[in-house]
């Protein structure tokens, strides 16, 4: 490895890389600052921004717009609401503790500590709610939907959520959906589903945010626990993909009807089915063997289920093979590094992007019609900034990969020390309405949609008001 590829990796070995709303964009995050990235195809990654002046957590950028928000390093109980475009600083806000994760849609910016949840208008930052004396969260697990609501844990033994209207600022639900604590969730796009894992990994759950049914359960593995590193809806919500510690990629389908049935069930029918219902995490099933041996399904499984259910009627053994099995899988060259998995529309096809911790960007062709092994098609070295893009073709000969070309991109880094801290101390300073940083607020959130990101609900993106400030 090169000085300079040993000097963007940063401090821990790795990069930090997450895509924003809508799959479109994605941000590198390392000990040297954050950059931004655009996906136009698969052939082309831009760098549309970078910042390499502050060792940096966190970097969410709102869809295409301007606006991001950041945590770094020296000062991680700080929350930086930056318009990037203009090298700009709107505000910044200083919290009890340190800053774990940071959600944002076009309505809500919401900040997770290890005890507690902070709830901003995005539009003009005002805090409207703070969410205390939680459990302990040291992995700020939360999740936030584009139509604003928020789902968090609420216990450090049990796999228990809360899911809460951070719109209207009430809450929703409680859904117990592991018997083990939480590790990953998320919404789908159009907010009516959830999805969730486990600390073990070895069951992925949907849920209606409705009513908090059970939509589906997804078996990933029989016996070996994991730790799921990403959990995201496809934008078409019929697709979850997981990504573990190991070295298999999974993606499940969601069948329309059984959505159609949680969303037909009433309070009354709900509270007999959880009382009937096993959520065990089902590690004790028939057959031991790791997660990749066991994703055949067909004639072959359903007649073993017959048999070992005829001798063994356990709701245990019943439930391990009815569960649902991987649609499609991506079986990687190395187990322990941490993907983070979407599945997107690229120049109108369906691909499945995996941003890894090592700087690359990998994409997949997914088969939406078949499933089965998602073949590499492309990979997009992120590592090195300020000095362009390199792609890497991946040709018939999985093995050889060839640089294709360096596009030099021009960064839009502002002067150092241009970002001007305006509003320091407490989360519930104000900002004038008819102020500059409160107007590029507004651009940034009233920045246009991409045409071809479906709208499935006219909530997800709430036309636009002007601003009163009391």
């Amino acid at each position: 490895m090169s000085d300079t590829n040993q000097k963007c990796f940063g401090k821990t070995g790795g990069f930090s890389i997450s895509f924003n709303q809508d799959y479109t964009s994605l941000s590198v995050v390392s000990n040297q600052g954050y950059r931004l990235f655009s996906l136009s195809s698969v052939d082309r990654v831009d760098e549309i921004f970078c910042s390499h002046d502050e060792d940096t957590k966190i970097a969410e950028r709102l869809f295409s717009s301007s606006l991001v928000a950041v945590v770094t390093a020296s000062e991680p109980h700080k929350l930086k609401v930056c318009h990037f475009k203009k090298g700009t600083e709107i505000c910044n806000y200083s919290y009890p503790s340190e800053i774990l994760s940071v959600k944002l849609n076009r309505s809500r910016l919401v900040v997770c500590l290890v005890d507690s949840i902070y709830i901003h208008n995005i539009r003009d930052m005002r805090l409207l709610h703070s969410i205390k004396n939680m459990s302990n969260n040291p992995a700020g697990l939360c999740t936030l939907s584009l139509s604003s609501h928020l789902a968090y844990p609420i216990s450090e033994s049990a796999g228990e959520l809360q899911v809460f209207d951070a719109g209207n600022l009430t809450s929703r639900l409680k859904i117990k959906a592991h018997d083990s604590p939480l590790s990953a969730m998320n919404f789908s796009f159009n907010g009516t589903l959830l999805a969730t894992a486990s600390e073990k990994g070895t069951v992925i759950r949907v849920f209606c945010v409705k009513n908090g049914q059970k939509v589906h359960e997804f078996r990933r593995g029989l016996k070996r626990h994991v730790s799921i590193g990403s959990l995201n809806f496809s934008i078409c919500a019929s697709y979850v993909v997981a990504s573990s510690n190991t070295e298999t990629v999974h993606i499940f389908r969601i069948d329309p009807k059984s959505i159609e049935q949680a969303e037909r069930r009433n309070c009354i029918e709900n509270g007999a089915v959880s009382g009937g219902t096993n959520n065990n995490d089902g590690e004790t099933g028939p057959g031991a063997g790791t997660d990749e041996g066991q994703e055949a399904g067909g004639w072959g499984m359903s007649f073993i289920a017959k048999a070992v259910t005829a001798y063994f009627p356990t709701n245990v053994v019943t439930d391990v093979f009815s569960q649902d099995r991987a649609y499609a899988t991506v079986q990687l060259a190395e187990a322990g590094l941490r993907y983070e998995c979407v599945i997107a529309k690229v120049e109108k096809e369906t691909r499945l992007l995996l941003a890894c911790e090592d700087g690359f960007l990998y994409i997949y062709g997914f088969d939406d019609s078949k499933g089965g092994d998602c073949k590499l098609i492309r990979a997009h070295d992120l590592r090195l900034p300020l000095f362009g893009i390199t792609e890497v073709d991946i040709g018939g000969n999985e093995n050889d990969t060839s640089i294709l070309n360096v596009q030099m991109t021009a960064s839009m880094l502002p002067a150092r020390g241009t970002y001007a801290g305006v509003l320091k101390g407490r989360p519930g300073d104000k900002m004038s309405a008819d102020s500059d940083r409160c107007r590029d607020l507004c651009e940034a959130v009233e920045y246009p949609i991409k045409n071809s990101i479906p709208l499935f609900d006219e909530i997800q993106f709430p036309p636009v008001t002007p601003i009163t400030v009391e």
